[in-house]
């Protein structure tokens, strides 16, 4: 089975179930500032978890975007991807376990064709807040399974995705991938026994004392992710074996030389596919390479792939071609990402200028290098770390310039610098993401409010040109990126923080509707984030100042806000300016 078949099939057996297809959200959140990028099916639908009416229903499926930043150091081996699909479907206070389960069920064993011997799960084993799952396990037995393929574990806990936010109990599926029989007994921790599936029993909401109250609606949330479903179907153990990554991995065989099977190479092969994939992707929603945030995410991941790639013994710029075999990967990815195709041009022309960015870059810490060996006859590990952190310069290539020169390397000295360096970040970015839409607070409802107001407002001080290109939003700011080519005057800045304040100092209703897209954009509503939208989607309308569609929370009222303080105006890249702002007393 290809994985476009597998994805068909998916989304053909759900809408046959009464769901609805909706678009892949964006990887970049709109409304969500407690991650950089989606990493989840049910990160954009939060807010419906929470009890909001979604405009197409309580049943919905997609195929959702995703990427995942913590296990990029991960990536080379068979199965860690940044970049991947999940298969989704999720119930908003419809259906639950008894219809769920069985419904899992029926795809992998009727669709897939999966036989009942080759399956085992795991359910919820309790513990002091939530009791152990037996509900779950009886519709398992009952469905055929035996009761020595069934395993509780205290594990089974899904969530929230932020700190706060939708969460509960969880029952995961496991597919016995080898030829050979499966033991009678299930045992989670045989690597043949790969998890496919997982159905999230959603009941319960975290609130910001960290205790658990049940919510208003029971909610079903699943996740299947295509890239290891499709390894496991056809029988491989190595995810990169799949019709996802053959052409991709054949472009580097061509370029290097080198055969993936040579296990010498296969990590820096799978890191170079894995890593331009997601790029490629990243770039699509719109980010460019940069040192903050999701520009420095991206940046990293062209500037390992461009690493590896001279492990692989590749001189020439790499990226762009690269690039251009996931952009040729028609089979997975036509006609489901039109963002790929739309800016293909975009695309190559970015991971281009970055690689030779880079390789400049890789001059200069050559040249540092050498200055140090030079000057002091060694290179520390702080020193080395420094090359690293500030010019990119990777270890590899550090020790094999003092190979050249008979030198050795305290690689612990190093490795304790780069772990102080990770762990004081990991606390920076708790900090800075401490807050998240997922707990709709209101000083959130506000901020996100006012991001429409100054929306509209720049909009009309500096033209119809301004679109938004991002959003972040914490308990102590609001961060508003948006196309514009010149930097704003100080009288452009007063004009818009006088404009937002009148309409919040007017009190204005804030209305929300559900209506065709068509009907939206007729009506003049603005909807630039994302690439697709459902047939019905949620439009917020502030009196005759502002319409756009929108899936994030607001206030009833603009006077709810209180008074909005530009404090800071800076480029965000090439064409996009950002703007800082807090609601002040």
């Amino acid at each position: 089975m290809t994985a476009s078949e597998l994805k068909a099939k998916f989304i053909a057996f759900f809408v046959e179930k009464g769901h609805v297809e909706i678009p892949s959200a964006p990887l970049v959140p709109e409304n969500d500032p407690s991650t950089l990028f989606t990493s989840s099916g049910i990160q954009p639908l939060v807010p419906y978890f929470l009890g909001e009416s979604h405009p197409v229903g309580k049943r919905l499926t997609n195929i959702q975007k995703c990427i995942r930043t913590g296990d990029i150091d991960e990536v080379g081996d068979s199965y860690h991807h940044t970049f991947f699909e999940m298969l989704g479907n999720w119930s908003l206070g419809d259906y639950f376990k008894s219809e769920a389960i069985p419904w899992s069920f029926e795809f992998l064993t009727k669709t897939l064709n999966i036989s009942v011997d080759k399956l085992a799960v795991t359910c919820f084993a309790g513990n002091s807040d939530t009791e152990k799952d037996i509900v779950s396990q009886k519709l398992w037995l009952d469905l055929g399974l035996s009761p020595e393929r069934i395993n509780f574990l205290v594990d089974n806990w899904w969530g929230p995705p932020g700190v706060t936010g939708p969460c509960g109990t969880d029952t995961e599926m496991f597919y016995w991938w080898k030829d050979n029989n499966p033991p009678k007994v299930f045992d989670p921790k045989n690597p043949n026994w790969l998890e496919i599936w997982n159905d999230v029993l959603i009941q319960y909401l975290k609130n910001d004392q960290g205790k658990y109250e049940k919510l208003v609606q029971n909610n079903i949330d699943t996740g299947m992710g295509v890239e290891r479903t499709i390894a496991v179907l056809n029988g491989f153990s190595d995810n990169y074996l799949t019709d996802i990554w053959q052409s991709i991995i054949k472009k580097i065989e061509e370029i290097s030389g080198k055969s993936y099977q040579d296990l010498n190479y296969q990590k820096s092969f799978r890191i170079i596919a894995d890593h331009i994939r997601s790029a490629v992707f990243i770039i699509a929603d719109g980010v460019e390479p940069g040192n903050k945030e999701a520009g420095y995410v991206l940046r990293r991941l062209i500037r390992r792939s461009i690493r590896h790639g001279k492990l692989l013994g590749i001189e020439q710029n790499i990226c762009s071609i690269i690039g251009q075999s996931v952009l040729d990967n028609q089979s997975n990815y036509a006609g489901t990402y039109p963002e790929l195709n739309e800016n293909k041009v975009k695309i190559l022309s970015i991971l281009e200028a970055e690689e030779n960015r880079f390789r400049k870059s890789l001059d200069k810490g050559l040249n540092e290098i050498n200055k140090l060996i030079k000057r002091n006859h060694k290179v520390t590990g702080k020193e080395a770390f420094d090359l690293y952190q500030n010019f990119g310069f990777p270890l590899e290539l550090i020790k094999e310039e003092l190979n050249k020169n008979n030198l050795d390397l305290d690689e612990g000295e190093f490795e304790k610098y780069k772990s102080d360096h990770i762990k004081l970040s990991q606390t920076l970015s708790a900090g800075k993401f401490k807050s998240g839409l997922a707990d709709n607070s209101e000083v959130i409802t506000k901020y996100h409010t006012a991001t429409h107001l100054l929306h509209a407002t720049l909009r009309q001080v500096l033209g119809n040109h301004v679109e938004q290109s991002g959003s972040n939003i914490t308990a102590d700011r609001l961060r508003f990126d948006f196309s514009h080519q010149e930097k704003l005057t100080p009288d452009q800045i007063i004009e818009v923080e006088k404009i937002v304040n009148q309409i919040i100092s007017k009190n204005l209703p804030v209305t929300r509707e559900e209506m065709k897209f068509t009907d939206a954009q007729n009506q003049g509503a603005l909807a630039f984030f994302g690439h697709k939208y459902p047939e019905i989607v949620s439009v917020y309308t502030i009196d005759s100042f502002s319409k756009e569609v929108c899936t994030g929370p607001h206030v009833s009222a603009t006077g709810e806000i209180g008074k909005l303080k530009i404090t800071k105006e800076e480029s965000a890249g090439s064409g996009k300016r950002r703007i800082y702002a807090e609601i002040v007393a």
